[in-house]
C-alpha cells in the first residue's frame, strides 16, 4: 500500500502512508466491554421478539408481520456479530471469535469456518475482474454479456431479477445452499458444514417440541426472508454502485478497490446501528480488522476517508438498474445501455 496507491484513490490525500497505516492501526484494537453490549443488545431482544412473534400468531397475522421485520433486522445485526468473529475482529481472544462465531452461525444458518473462507477470498479479490465467482454477485461485462449464449444471457438475466435477487436467492442462500460445502473447500471448512448443519438440526428439533413444528418452521422462514433480502441487499449495494471500481491483473489495487470499490452506505441512525456500521464498508474492506463498532470513528479520523462519496438510503435504489461492467467507460451499467451499442453499430455499418 504505497503512496501511490493513496494518490490513485483521492487527488489530495491529507495523510502519508506511515499516517495512514497508524489511523488504522488504532481503531483495530478490540473492546470486550463494547463487544458484550453488542451482544447483549442483539442477541436477547431477537430472543424476546422472536417468542413474541409465537405469542401474537394466533392471534394475528398483522401483529406478526411488523415483529418479523423487526426479528429480521436484529438477525441482521446478528451476522454483522457473525461476520467480525470471522474476521478475528469482535474479541482480542480467537477462541472467543471462534466460539461466538459458531453460536452466531446457528442463528443465521451459516457454517462458521466455511464462510470465513469463502469471505477470505472476496477480500482478497473484490474490485478484480479476473478473479470474480467466489463470494460476490454474479457480474458480467458488457463484451462478455453480447458474447455469451442465449442460454446464458437468459440465467444471467434471472439472476439479476430483484425479485430473485433480494426474495427467492436468500432463502436459497441460508436455507438450501449452506448446507452443502463448496468442493474446493477443504477439511476443516467442510466439517464446519455438518458441524453447523447438526448444531441448527438440534436448534429446530428443541424449538419445534417447544413451540410445536409448524409455528417454528413458520416463524423462522419469515424471518430469514425478511434478514437474508435485507443483508443481500446491503451486501449488493457495497459493491453495485455505478462508479465503482473493476480493474483487471497488474492495474488493480487494493487500496482502490477498498476506497473506490466498497461503498459508503450512509444510512438512517437506526439502520446503522441495526446493520451493525457496516455502510462504511469502504473502511471495511481498507481494515477488515476493524470491529464493526469501531468503523464510524476510523472514518471520522482523516479527511482522506471523508472524500469518498456516500450512498444514501435513497439514491442506493438506482443501484437495483444496473446489470453489466463496462470496461471501456469503467462504470455498471443497465440492459438500455445494450440497445445504444446496437444504434451506435447500425450507424457505423452505414
Amino acid at each position: 500500500m504505497t503512496k501511490e496507491d493513496l494518490n490513485s484513490v483521492t487527488p489530495k490525500p491529507s495523510a502519508d502512508n506511515a499516517a495512514w497505516k497508524e489511523i488504522v492501526l488504532k481503531y483495530q484494537k478490540p473492546s470486550m466491554p463494547r463487544a458484550v453490549w453488542q451482544i447483549i443488545n442483539t442477541i436477547i431482544p431477537y430472543g424476546l421478539v422472536w417468542y413474541l412473534m409465537y405469542l401474537c400468531k394466533p392471534v394475528s397475522w398483522w401483529l406478526v408481520v411488523p415483529l418479523a421485520i423487526l426479528a429480521g433486522a436484529f438477525l441482521v445485526r446478528v451476522f454483522i456479530i457473525f461476520h467480525d468473529c470471522g474476521h478475528g475482529s469482535f474479541f482480542k481472544s480467537r477462541g472467543a471469535n471462534d466460539a461466538v462465531g459458531f453460536l452466531a452461525g446457528v442463528l443465521t444458518m451459516t457454517p462458521y469456518y466455511h464462510w470465513r473462507w469463502e469471505h477470505a477470498i472476496h477480500h482478497s479479490s473484490a474490485g478484480d475482474l479476473d478473479k470474480r465467482g467466489t463470494g460476490d454477485v454474479w457480474t458480467m461485462t458488457v463484451q462478455e454479456y453480447l458474447e455469451s449464449s442465449r442460454w446464458k444471457k437468459f440465467a444471467y438475466r434471472l439472476s439479476r431479477n430483484p425479485f430473485i435477487l433480494f426474495v427467492i436467492a436468500p432463502l436459497f442462500l441460508f436455507m438450501i445452499r449452506q448446507r452443502f460445502p463448496s468442493s474446493k473447500a477443504s477439511q476443516r471448512e467442510r466439517h464446519s458444514v455438518y458441524a453447523m448443519n447438526a448444531a441448527i438440526l438440534a436448534l429446530a428439533v428443541g424449538l419445534s417440541l417447544i413451540f410445536g413444528v409448524w409455528s417454528y418452521v413458520l416463524i423462522q422462514l419469515i424471518i430469514i426472508m425478511v434478514a437474508g433480502g435485507a443483508g443481500v441487499w446491503m451486501f449488493y449495494v457495497q459493491h453495485q454502485f455505478e462508479d465503482v471500481y473493476w480493474e483487471r491483473g497488474e492495474d488493480w489495487s487494493y487500496v482502490a478497490a477498498a476506497l473506490q470499490g466498497s461503498s459508503f452506505y450512509k444510512l438512517p441512525r437506526i439502520l446503522q446501528w441495526f446493520s451493525g456500521n457496516i455502510g462504511f464498508h469502504h473502511i471495511h474492506h481498507l481494515s477488515p480488522r476493524i470491529p464493526n463498532y469501531n468503523l464510524e470513528k476510523c472514518h471520522q479520523a482523516d479527511p482522506l476517508f471523508s472524500q469518498v462519496k456516500p450512498i444514501t438510503l435513497f439514491s442506493s435504489f438506482k443501484s437495483a438498474t444496473y446489470r453489466l461492467w463496462d470496461e471501456e467507460n469503467k462504470k455498471l451499467v443497465g440492459y438500455r445501455h445494450l440497445k445504444t451499442l446496437r444504434k451506435q453499430a447500425k450507424q457505423h455499418s452505414r
